[in-house]
């Protein structure tokens, strides 16, 4: 290996660690609020890829019928629980039940023409879908432990891949590149795409840490995770926090599935292996720590460019070895802390 074959690698590694950035953010965001560890995070990427590519050739994405179903069944349950004597947000369930899917379902009638009208269609379509699943399968369990909410994500993940590949089919797809550009530093080719992934994965981060740092949702956000108890007795929705950290979570999702369609071809289920690295990431930050967690990634991004020029067979078992001894190092500095705690 010579240097210019490691810049190389380290470049990829950049990049790929940029996009694993966002999925351990999103699932750090999640687990921190709600206590659910979010396997098909890596769905919302998937989804949103292919989606992208069906505008491209000219189809309706067959995520628009999902957003649309969801919506219906939420709707449903909503008025029952509202017919049963339950406090109902008629608001926020318009919002995601009605505005984002009629929003949705009228850019993508329109057929848009532009890549940028393109990618905020696909954010309508894949966005919502994060609070409705969350109203439909983690809301009514919000009190049960933090392994069931693990088996009910094991069992959302193999639904959303089933309908994957029922939507989108088992043939993979690849979009346009969001900018052409290429740069020669030094014999080290940089691409636009990359830039664009580096760029907006760092502006995204920025933008999280503006919201969580400034804004009253943010703080909200911040306090439920703290101390769920606590937040409700404030007078903060914790329901609420809910939705909207599952509809971060997709963006978030949607935005890395966009940022990926261009540099590589997406399947059905190609994003429960980039939702996973993304846990790694995670879980070097203790599911808990922003900036662990994108150091994580960061890390996990590296070992698996430079993993695949010295070993590309044994790539991923190398990648998904390192959670070995971040687990190990974490439960010899933590205690054991019951779950009701």
């Amino acid at each position: 290996m010579d240097l210019q074959i490691a810049l190389l690698l380290g470049q990829d590694g950049i990049v790929n660690g940029a996009v694993y950035g966002l999925m351990a953010l999103a699932l750090v965001l999640v687990f921190s609020v709600t206590r659910v560890i979010f396997i098909p995070q890596g769905e919302f990427v998937a989804f949103a890829a292919l989606s992208m590519a069906m505008l491209q050739s000219g189809r309706a994405p067959a995520s628009l019928w999902l957003l649309l179903a969801l919506a219906a069944v939420v709707l449903a349950v909503e008025a029952w629980r509202a017919q049963r004597g339950a406090a109902v947000d008629w608001r926020s369930t318009l919002v995601w039940c009605v505005a984002c899917p009629a929003a949705a379902a009228a850019l993508v009638a329109l057929k848009p023409e532009g890549q940028a009208l393109q990618a905020v269609a696909t954010l309508l379509l894949i966005t919502p879908l994060g609070p409705l699943l969350y109203r439909l399968a983690y809301r009514p369990l919000a009190r049960a432990s933090v392994l069931m909410l693990l088996i009910v994500s094991v069992a959302l993940h193999g639904v959303m891949v089933g309908l994957g590949l029922l939507f989108f089919g088992a043939e993979g797809s690849r979009t346009a590149a969001f900018s052409e550009l290429r740069l020669d530093l030094g014999g080290l080719s940089i691409t636009g795409q990359s830039l664009v992934v580096v760029g907006t994965a760092l502006a995204l981060v920025v933008a999280m840490f503006v919201f969580f740092e400034r804004s009253i949702v943010g703080k909200a956000l911040r306090a439920t995770a703290m101390n769920r108890v606590g937040a409700r007795l404030m007078g903060i929705p914790t329901e609420l926090s809910g939705d909207v950290c599952f509809a971060f979570a997709a963006l978030i999702g949607a935005v890395a599935g966009l940022l990926v369609a261009p540099i590589t071809t997406v399947y059905y289920d190609t994003g429960f292996l980039i939702g996973l690295k993304g846990f790694v990431a995670a879980i070097v930050g203790g599911l808990a720590s922003y900036p662990l967690a994108l150091a994580g990634a960061l890390l996990v991004g590296q070992l698996e460019a430079f993993a695949s020029f010295w070993s590309s067979a044994f790539k991923e078992v190398l990648v998904f070895t390192l959670i070995i001894p971040v687990l190990w190092w974490r439960s010899l500095r933590s205690h054991h802390v019951e779950d009701e705690e």
